[in-house]
């Protein structure tokens, strides 16, 4: 029979709380954390006594009161008698516009830069090549203001102005369009685009796993071009073309009717795209080279095309490792366009983070909803991008 013996029990000490690897962790983590809230504490103390010693209340009621000042490009109805509430999403919409079109822009743009980088033509690899270094090493700011005063002074006077097919005008105060009205009718369309879109994202999965299970290929981009492009079209025309149009006409000194783009909006926008894509054309190409050369020559002894290997074999390979970088390239294009108040453009920064915090005094407010938006478009393109990454990863079987 073996005999046990039972280790002494060693008493507690206070010097255990630091030597004692049982307590130590705890004790660090404790500590940690009441340093980050005295910290904030001693922020949060200092900005009331600096509000109460300027006679000054925290609040955002602000909000609320007449903004008394004019936006130049809107996407939804706004006049300078509307509340700064109105003025602020109408900025975080030119923010969200200019977002968009640029990553849209500049991911289309930079996988086309990233393959031909790899191209085995020379001179088209070396333009290329000196694009990317131009673009990533000028500063961004410079290049906006560059592109501006590009599109101010190549574009000519209203009464000078040029125009494409007759109804789009290109003058130096902004490009005039054709401005759509849209009726009710308009929501079937809508709902037919995204049935569209679901309907060919079922199929391009189930052709997949068709493929994978016994080798056919399904024509998945014809499929897929009907249901997002040509049902929405046949709706369209069933429900009557919902959709007319306001033609501008030059009328005195300038057009009247129609849509603008203002060349702040089509500067900026043109310059985070081309120095966003730069460096995803980079990504692009780092994630090409990561896949194995053999994978492209075993495609080709199988009689594989060079577009069906790229599409089938390397681009599939290759996301894994160009979605993270890109990622960050997506925030860094959203959180640069704050750099619109540069040339005039009025995104959030310029209408709640400039005029309305002039207006109203109230720096802390204004600066701590500004931070809480970019913070929450930042998560939300993170969680999308990491949702992605997370569908195209390697699954084990």
């Amino acid at each position: 029979m073996a005999i046990t013996a039972e280790v002494p029990h060693e008493p507690f000490r206070l010097s255990m709380l630091w030597y004692d690897k049982r307590y130590r962790s705890n004790v660090i983590q404790i500590l940690v954390l009441v340093g980050v809230l005295s910290f904030f504490g001693y922020l949060i103390n200092n900005a009331a006594n600096a509000l109460a010693a300027q006679q000054k209340t925290f609040g955002f009621s602000f909000l609320f009161l007449p903004a008394s000042y004019d936006i130049n490009q809107t996407l939804i109805p706004y006049t300078s008698s509307d509340t700064h509430l109105r003025a602020t999403i109408v900025g975080i919409l030119n923010t969200g516009l200019v977002a968009i079109v640029g990553i849209f822009i500049a991911t289309i743009l930079g996988f086309i830069l990233g393959v031909l980088r790899l191209s085995s033509n020379w001179l088209v690899s070396r333009l290329v090549y000196w694009y990317v270094e131009f673009t990533r090493n000028v500063p961004l700011l410079l290049q906006i203001l560059f592109w501006h005063g590009i599109f101010i002074n190549s574009f000519p006077h209203p009464r000078a102005y040029k125009d494409v097919e007759g109804s789009i005008f290109l003058t130096n105060r902004g490009i005039i369009t054709p401005k759509p009205i849209m009726d009710d009718a308009i929501w079937f369309v809508v709902a037919a685009l995204v049935a569209g879109i679901v309907g060919a994202v079922i199929y391009a999965q189930r052709a997949r796993r068709k493929q994978e299970s016994t080798g056919q290929i399904s024509p998945v981009f014809r499929v897929g071009l009907g249901l997002v492009i040509g049902l929405p079209l046949v709706v369209y025309f069933v429900a009557g073309m919902p959709v007319s149009f306001d033609y501008p006409t030059f009328r005195g000194f300038n057009f009247r009717g129609g849509m603008t783009i203002s060349p702040e909006l089509a500067a900026l926008t043109f310059a985070l795209a081309i120095y966003t894509a730069a460096f995803i054309s980079e990504n692009v190409r780092a994630g090409i080279l990561a896949v194995s050369h053999g994978q492209t020559e075993a495609a080709f002894a199988l009689g594989l095309r060079p577009n069906r290997t790229m599409n089938l074999i390397i681009i599939p390979q290759a996301l894994r490792v160009i979605i993270p970088p890109l990622t960050s390239q997506y925030l860094n294009l959203t959180k640069n366009s704050s750099l619109a108040i540069a040339i005039g453009y009025m995104d959030v920064v310029a209408t709640l983070g400039g005029i309305t915090l002039m207006q109203t005094g109230k720096e802390l407010e204004t600066n701590i909803l500004l931070m809480a938006f970019y913070l929450s478009i930042s998560l939300t393109i993170s969680m999308l991008m990491n949702w992605y990454n997370r569908s195209i990863a390697f699954k084990e079987r």
